[in-house]
């Protein structure tokens, strides 16, 4: 019988592909083809789409953007969405075992890989379709449709091409992640010092020049840092600034297993697992669940349900249209979307404790999945330390007693990562923090991995017989 991931084989032909590297890339010409990408993506951020400009009629993403490294009206209006929604699906049947996959077989890895380029490509199609039937651009002709349509086509494509530029060894890295961290940066420096406005409160955007309005104007303190209209505001840098440091705080807790070297006797080391053991994972997979529950139930709202009438389908989302856009107003959606500052929670707390609870919920399921599909889970580990010839110092070099040392562990970390970053994300998102909970995750989790990544790199450039320590 032919299984689901073997359906894809015969399509990927028609794909194009990046080819590994050969030979070993020096670290400089890495660095070059890393910010060649970031480069691209970031001018291809600022292309308008060819039929529409840089405006559309209502935007089907919102604040969620800074999330799927996407911008409006440009040539990245779907940014990763279709792959990261692409990669979501396949890891949640993965994981349930709805399609069988053996992740420690190469040719199962690479029917994967190559199923998710193909549902990728698919997704773009199917969101961009989507965009344009929605009347995401307004009234436009059949003719401007398929230009559009063939334009977001094209840039899925090249988007996933430059990620699999990096993660095919002639980059540091991963794209999509790349590309998160350069949305997320962007937000917040515009946050920060934009000289948009006046706005609403008759103070420009950015939360500095606002601050020193405020100052020169002789505001009372409560004006001075805090914004109600939720435009950005000091309590907003306050939280942003916070949150680094406790997710940088996090990210240095781990429990250290002792373990030794059996070729060598006398060499010890640590292994160290994480507190949070799956990092930004969950709530990656969490922001898109979320984002396309939005995409969609906007969709069928605006098609379908404008006066709210339908029962089924006021389960889904409703939305209510203030001062030209639109706003959940109830249904699943409305619990989906956080209230991005304080007065929002304090208006509703409700629909605060239930979009924490989901999210929490959410990031634990995830970070469970991903520990058994991302082959962390103790297992998986245990074969992996006894492969490359280590062993737990006070037990036989076995893979049982390893496995149930690591159970100890790993299973622990695993639900309480996900709580906390799933708590996190919700509370700095109430407190308006600067490119929203999520995309402060995100960034900090891609920024320590970036900083590895080329601490390792640059060690290995400089020193060689260390590559064989590293597996390089």
């Amino acid at each position: 019988m032919v299984r689901f991931i073997e359906l894809f084989k015969p399509l990927t032909r028609f794909f194009p592909d990046v080819k590994a590297a050969q030979r070993r890339v020096a670290f400089n010409e890495k660095l070059f083809w890393t910010a060649i990408v970031l480069i691209v993506y970031l001018v291809m951020s600022e292309i308008p789409l060819y039929g529409i400009g840089r405006k559309g009629a209502q935007d089907p993403f919102g604040a969620l953007r800074v999330i799927f490294a996407s911008n409006r009206g440009t040539l990245m209006e779907l940014g990763i969405g279709p792959i990261v929604t692409a990669g979501l699906i396949l890891q949640v049947l993965a994981g349930s075992k709805m399609i069988n996959v053996d992740f420690t077989n190469p040719d199962d890895r690479m029917l994967f890989t190559s199923a998710s380029k193909v549902l990728a490509v698919v997704m773009v199609v199917f969101e961009a379709c989507a965009y344009i039937i929605g009347g995401a651009y307004g009234a436009i002709s059949v003719q401007i449709q398929f230009a559009i349509l063939l334009q977001l086509i094209a840039a899925g494509v090249i988007l996933m091409l430059l990620d699999e530029l990096l993660q095919k060894g002639w980059g540091i890295g991963s794209g999509i992640s790349l590309f998160i961290a350069a949305g997320v940066a962007q937000r917040i420096w515009w946050d920060l010092v934009s000289p948009l406005g006046p706005m609403e409160d008759n103070k420009y955007y950015g939360s500095i020049l606002a601050f020193g309005q405020s100052i020169w104007m002789g505001q009372d303190i409560t004006d001075i840092f805090y914004r109600p209209a939720g435009f950005p505001d000091m309590i907003g840098l306050a939280t942003t600034v916070i949150v680094f440091i406790i997710i940088i705080y996090m990210n240095g807790l781990r429990v250290e297993v002792p373990v030794s070297y059996a070729k060598y006797r006398g060499y010890r080391g640590k292994f160290p697992i994480k507190l949070l053991y799956v990092s930004n994972i969950p709530v990656i997979f969490a922001a898109a669940l979320f984002g396309n529950i939005y995409f969609v139930s906007q969709l069928i709202w605006q098609n379908y349900n404008r006066e709210s009438t339908n029962f089924w389908l006021n389960l889904i989302g409703q939305f209510s249209i203030i001062s030209e856009r639109l706003e959940p107003s109830g249904g699943l959606v409305y619990y989906v979307v956080p209230p991005r500052n304080l007065n929002g929670v304090l208006q509703d707390p409700f629909r605060a404790a239930m979009y924490a609870g989901l999210m929490i919920a959410v990031c634990i399921f995830f970070a469970a999945t991903w520990v058994e599909v991302g082959g962390m889970d103790s297992r998986t580990v245990a074969k992996q330390l006894l492969d490359s010839g280590m062993q737990i110092e006070g037990f036989r070099r076995s893979h049982i007693p390893i496995q149930q040392v690591l159970e100890r562990y790993i299973p622990t970390v695993t639900i309480l990562g996900g709580l906390i970053v799933g708590a996190i994300a919700s509370f700095a998102d109430f407190l308006g923090a600067f490119g929203s909970g999520t995309g402060i995750l995100l960034t900090i989790g891609i920024l320590e991995q970036y900083y590895q990544l080329l601490v390792r790199e640059r060690v290995t450039e400089m020193y060689p017989a260390v590559r064989a320590v590293l597996g390089k």
